[in-house]
């Protein structure tokens, strides 16, 4: 018998219109003129029920607010319940989700569900895995714009759940200066100056740093945030030490799992890391029928 599941998870929001949108366009994809097989088979009227089952230990993330949208926008009338929650730890044989209603639906709206459900709990799980090793210590463990065209709402949304936190959603949401900004204008300080001149002074200056001759030059600019990025452990110590409070650091590029206690503890604020969202293996679900009629 499937075990019962630890509820520890945080309520999570999303906006509802975006993802409503979003899996009408997923299902209308996968669904494309009709499942002939399914409608060979099976008639209209024809009712059952099925479950969502784990098939390996990961933390759970969008059982409720995900899967069961999709067969809900599917078929109103399919019936869900006994949804795992959000930051739950789900382990081999757990029953993630019921759900009932005709079986036409039900199989219809069964790929699009499971393939968010498994990306999701895969990126809460991965993310998971860099707070644990850093729990003792002040610093966020934050996302990227490096995730799939479409999926980035939800695929963000996952990595909450799995206790990390959001950097920019898009290109509107901060000021952060990289390193091509910096090639193409001339110098870090050429690019600051412009933005100070032509944006808000409501909005923090963030700067990417690859050297330690740039941080220096990002102190004499006094930005707010200086991004380190791709330097080794050493050099991030370096770093901190030559910042000292004067602004937030993050931490950025290339970051690895057996890495990330000691980023921490040279007294980083921040680290971002893209393999949260680009490189998580998705958990292994499947979607059971246990009757019909």
């Amino acid at each position: 018998m499937p075990r019962s599941i630890r509820q520890m998870g945080p309520s999570v929001i999303m906006d509802s219109f975006l993802l409503r949108k979003s899996i009408e366009h997923f299902l209308r994809e996968d669904t494309g003129a009709g499942d002939i097989t399914s409608e060979a088979i099976f008639f209209p009227e024809q009712t059952g029920e099925a479950v969502f089952i784990a098939k390996d230990s990961f933390i759970v993330a969008g059982m409720e607010m995900v899967a069961a949208q999709v067969f809900k926008i599917r078929n109103p009338e399919i019936e869900t319940n006994s949804a795992a929650a959000d930051g739950t730890t789900a382990s081999d044989g757990d029953i993630l989700l019921k759900i009932k209603g005709p079986v036409l639906d039900l199989l219809a709206a069964e790929r699009v569900a499971l393939n968010l459900v498994q990306r999701l709990c895969g990126i809460a799980t991965f993310t998971a895995k860099f707070v644990r090793k850093v729990r003792k210590f002040p610093v966020r463990i934050v996302d990227t714009r490096k995730t799939t065209p479409g999926l980035r709402m939800l695929e963000k949304y996952a990595v909450r759940v799995g206790g990390g936190h959001n950097h920019r959603f898009n290109l509107a949401d901060g000021v952060l200066i990289k390193d091509n900004h910096i090639a193409a204008c001339g110098s870090i300080s050429r690019a600051v100056n412009q933005i100070k001149e032509r944006t808000p002074h409501t909005f923090r200056i963030e700067v990417e740093a690859e050297t330690i001759k740039q941080v220096r030059e990002c102190l004499d600019c006094k930005v707010d945030i200086i991004m380190l990025d791709n330097m080794d452990i050493p050099t991030i110590r370096k770093a901190a030490k030559i910042v000292n409070g004067k602004a937030t650091l993050e931490v950025s590029g290339g970051v690895k799992l057996k890495d990330i206690k000691k980023i921490a503890e040279a007294g980083i604020d921040i680290v971002s890391i893209g393999a949260l969202t680009h490189s998580a293996p998705a958990c292994d679900i499947s979607m059971r029928f246990s009757a019909s009629v």
